[in-house]
């Protein structure tokens, strides 16, 4: 069977979720003798498909381009995906996220990958949000078969694109095991100054960090005890930054890291807790990482959430302050609690697999030839 995952998320995101899913799929099929899978982008902008260059020729990684360089290249991209992916013939294109433009070979059949619908519950976060939404529309009624990474994305799918039912699957997502607590190593040169809860991503609107913020500096025990760590998102805004002094933060109690894989496992390893207060998720990959790790979950209780977490997590209500400052206290101040999560967040972790979510995958692929 021959696979072509097409080139879209690899020239929109330098790191990110959806392309560690695709190329989580990727070197799980390397190891698949009954199946080529390839990811066809021949430039690209993505550190995750880059760190593939151990199981395949992925094309070519080009970092640190200007705006007006990038879209140079990316129509470059898309028209040689378009020649290769026609050389490749494959059985599958999975595309990975929704353009109008069609590189299905006429005998192939398409299968695409729905992550959430935060552009349609949240329109007014997002400039020109219509746009995404009717490009997944169009992706979504002409795909063979859906995906779905989670049951309340397929519920949202069914609600905003009418696919019928017998067309969509749900997968659920996976955490890497190098996140396991018993392959992460500590790094005795890295190690932030004082106790923290961690914060993972991007900030802005939906992912509710100013929610957090305020919540937070909320207790005086909170403050003086920890700080607030963030991985990824690229560095404190000034926004943010006045906010922390408007809370009665200190000016270094909000901290920022970027980097790899390496940095974040290290932060889930030392974390007191880790804190999710996100309005809506697709899936949420982090909860995941952080209960592999050892880390104990403090996490909304909205839409996919408590399906991917289950009863390892300390939930919330992402919009009441109080709800999230109680839950954080719950848990940083109950050696009992932490213990709890961390021993459920084992056992629900394991759940969860890129070797199962490939299983899974490939057996869609097999229902359509």
């Amino acid at each position: 069977m021959k696979v072509a995952f097409d080139q879209q998320v690899f020239l929109l995101q330098e790191y990110g979720g959806i392309s560690r899913y695709f190329c989580n799929l990727a070197r799980e099929f390397s190891h698949r003798p009954d199946i080529d899978a390839r990811v066809v982008a021949p430039l690209h902008f993505n550190r995750n498909l880059s760190a593939l260059q151990d199981i395949s020729n992925v094309g070519y990684f080009l970092p640190n381009l200007p705006s007006k360089l990038r879209r140079a290249v990316a129509e470059a991209s898309k028209f040689s995906a378009h020649c290769s992916i026609k050389r490749f013939s494959p059985d599958i294109l999975h595309e990975t996220y929704f353009s109008s433009d069609d590189f299905k070979p006429a005998k192939s059949k398409r299968v695409l990958t729905v992550y959430d619908f935060i552009h349609e519950r949240y329109s007014n976060m997002f400039d020109q949000a219509h746009k995404t939404t009717d490009s997944k529309k169009i992706a979504a009624l002409r795909a063979d078969r859906v995906i779905c990474i989670s049951e309340n994305t397929r519920r949202d799918l069914i609600e905003y694109c009418q696919v019928p039912e017998d067309r969509i699957s749900v997968v659920y997502l996976g955490a890497d095991v190098r996140f396991r607590r018993r392959n992460l190593v500590s790094m005795s040169d890295f190690r932030p100054a004082r106790p923290f809860v961690l914060f993972v991503g991007n900030r802005d609107g939906y992912k509710n960090f100013d929610g957090l913020v305020r919540a937070f500096a909320c207790s005086s025990r909170l403050k003086k005890d920890f700080d607030i760590v963030c991985f990824g998102g690229g560095g404190l805004s000034p926004e943010e930054v006045r906010l922390a002094g408007e809370c009665g933060l200190r000016p270094d109690q909000i901290v920022h890291y970027g980097g790899g894989d390496d940095i974040l496992g290290q932060l889930y390893y030392q974390s007191s807790a880790f804190v999710y207060p996100s309005l809506y998720e697709g899936f949420g990959i982090p909860p995941l990482e952080a209960m592999a790790a050892g880390c104990p979950v403090i996490s909304s209780n909205t839409s996919s959430l408590p399906e991917v977490i289950g009863g390892a997590g300390e939930y919330f209500d992402p919009t009441n302050k109080e709800a999230m400052l109680g839950a954080m206290e719950n848990v940083l101040y109950s050696d009992q609690r932490r213990t709890d999560l961390v021993l459920l967040g084992y056992r629900q972790e394991e759940k969860f697999s890129w070797a199962k979510c490939a299983d899974e995958t490939q057996a869609i692929y097999r229902s359509l030839l």
